[in-house]
């Protein structure tokens, strides 16, 4: 019985791999984007009020979405089946977008990356009572040892880092929840919908703040890297999207901690700051816990693996 089988298994392994392939190279572009989004960012924080930042960064992403994704070439993509999660969500990720513009304002960027890195950590964590995806002792262990990373780079009360530390660890925990109602959306609504909404929702929150924070970018550089955030953020989201439809979520983690390299680069590159041995430990556990629990999920998904504490 495995005689024609097999052939029509291997048939599918080159198209197979060259998906995860072009899927592992377009989510290795997107946290590009995202490292030169908070270099922006970090940028801006110089010249103007970093809720500016993020109003450029959601508005410009929003008319990018609407270009691609709007009711007239996509019918039905406005249409949502839980537009209350899709609200809090919304305000979930801005809430972390405000925070971490104003944190990276003070802080290294390598600095800020690492603590969000631990978002992972608290998702596993936080899925026990929401989602009855409760871990297991191993998990449970590296969770712990990732929040343990976490306070190497930080320091709390040893005077290793700026208290604006503290806004990016918040930043993480709304990071956190918001990858949760994502993952429930999955279930609803596809996620070109979840894009619009993002813009749309993050948009229309930070119009009324404007008035307040405003300052004309004195040069032409710095309406440049202004208007260049939301096409950071637009087409990092749009080649994360592209990248979850070629390939599982467990084959793309991994190299989202790509990441570290590059915000250490443009730290360095930008702004003449490297991170210290400290921040490098710090973001060696965070990111071995992490892979850690990756790999903890993979086996609990091997067949016949179903019954296995980890």
């Amino acid at each position: 019985m495995t005689g024609p089988v097999l052939p029509a298994v291997s048939s599918h392994l080159p198209e197979t791999r060259r998906s995860r392939l072009i899927a592992i190279g377009l989510i290795c572009g997107a946290v590009l984007f995202f490292a030169l989004l908070d270099a922006s960012a970090k940028w801006l924080s110089a010249h103007m009020d970093p809720l500016q930042a993020v109003f450029a960064r959601y508005a410009g992403s929003m008319v990018l979405v609407l270009m691609l994704l709007n009711p007239w070439s996509r019918p039905g993509v406005l249409r949502t089946k839980r537009p209350v999660l899709q609200g809090v969500r919304s305000l979930l990720l801005l809430g972390s977008t405000v925070l971490n513009f104003i944190a990276i304002k003070y802080l290294q960027l390598a600095e800020a990356v690492s603590i969000m890195f631990a978002g992972p950590l608290l998702v596993a964590l936080v899925a026990g009572p929401l989602l009855g995806e409760w871990p297991g002792p191993r998990r449970m262990a590296a969770i712990a040892v990732g929040f343990l990373g976490v306070l190497v780079i930080t320091r709390p009360g040893f005077g290793g880092m700026h208290p604006a530390a503290i806004l990016s660890v918040f930043g993480c925990i709304c990071y956190s929840f918001y990858a949760l109602a994502t993952r429930q959306l999955a279930a609803y609504d596809p996620p070109e919908t979840t894009m619009v909404y993002s813009g749309v929702a993050g948009t229309l929150v930070m119009l009324p703040v404007i008035p307040f924070v405003w300052t004309m970018p004195q040069t032409p550089l710095a309406w440049a890297i202004m208007l260049g955030t939301g096409l950071l953020g637009g087409f990092g989201h749009w080649l994360l999207i592209l990248a979850h439809r070629l390939a599982p979520a467990t084959v793309l983690a991994p190299f989202i901690y790509s990441q570290i390299v590059w915000m250490v680069l443009l730290g360095w590159v930008v702004f003449g700051q490297f991170p210290d041995g400290w921040t490098f430990a710090g973001a060696t556990i965070v990111i071995a816990s992490g892979l850690y629990l990756l790999y903890r999920e993979r086996v609990r998904k091997v067949p016949g693996t179903a019954a296995r504490i980890d």
